[in-house]
């Protein structure tokens, strides 16, 4: 799991002097801070006005569902903090958006003057296919909920990163669940009607129980013998998506 050394709501954790942004971004962008090491953002694309970011999570989410992931198949949203003195002197969007708009040949004195590093907050993708649900249910014998689907297959889905309630959530798409499933072979075997659909990135499964109807969603460890060891999430799909949706999912580990 990634370290995360700051609560994840807007503004959480930071200094006095400094100011939490946040900016969606696609793939491209999000290679280029890496390459940076996570300490800058790099020059505003030609065309663009200049460099935009926002101080609300929630927009940035926004933006990055509506427009990126559309258009890209993947986005993200970035959280930065900057000196508040260099932000107080940069203009307001005024395109209608909320937030500010630093003019392209200001990003490197927007950089020296970031604090700490650019973090990925949260990833989404856009629809899982038809043919990867139906692979999926064939290989399981019985279908996966129809909440489930209904979510993967919507225009944006939260993949993974931290929720606003601090706790980081990673979700499979159907594939990668059939390959946690060989992986831990003898899983399959000790939890039968097991449909691993999420977890926290690393031992914490998150389980769809689908010997019940609704199935309920329950936690897993790697470790776990069988299904006694579960402990309960959520009463369903749907319920999950729900907390995941609003930010407030947290793991129950009793």
């Amino acid at each position: 799991m990634p370290d995360h050394d700051h609560d994840a709501g807007a503004g959480a954790g930071q200094q006095p002097d400094t100011l939490v942004l946040w900016r969606a971004v696609g793939q491209a962008e999000l290679d280029l801070v890496a390459a940076s090491g996570r300490r800058a953002w790099p020059p505003a694309a030609p065309g663009r006005p200049g460099f935009s970011a926002v101080p609300d999570r929630r927009h940035a989410a926004r933006i990055t569902r509506e427009r990126i992931v559309p258009a890209e198949g993947a986005g993200y949203v970035a959280r930065f903090e900057v000196e508040r003195s260099f932000v107080e002197t940069c203009r307001a969007d005024r395109r209608g958006e909320p937030g500010y708009l630093i003019p392209a040949g200001d990003v490197a004195a927007l950089n020296a003057h970031i604090v700490g590093a650019i973090t990925e907050e949260a990833d989404y993708r856009g629809p899982v296919s038809a043919e990867e649900f139906a692979e999926a249910e064939e290989a399981l014998g019985r279908p996966l909920p129809a909440a489930w689907r209904s979510y993967l297959q919507g225009g944006s889905w939260f993949r993974r990163g931290w929720l606003t309630s601090g706790a980081y959530v990673w979700l499979n798409t159907p594939r990668e669940m059939l390959q946690l499933h060989a992986a831990w072979d003898d899983g399959t075997e000790t939890h039968p009607g097991m449909a691993i659909v999420g977890g926290d990135g690393a031992r914490e499964h998150l389980v769809l129980d689908l010997r019940s109807e609704p199935a309920p969603v329950l936690l897993i460890d790697n470790t776990s013998a069988g299904w006694e060891s579960g402990v309960r999430q959520a009463d369903d799909a749907g319920a999950l998506v729900g907390r995941i949706e609003s930010g407030d999912f947290e793991f129950a580990f009793e």
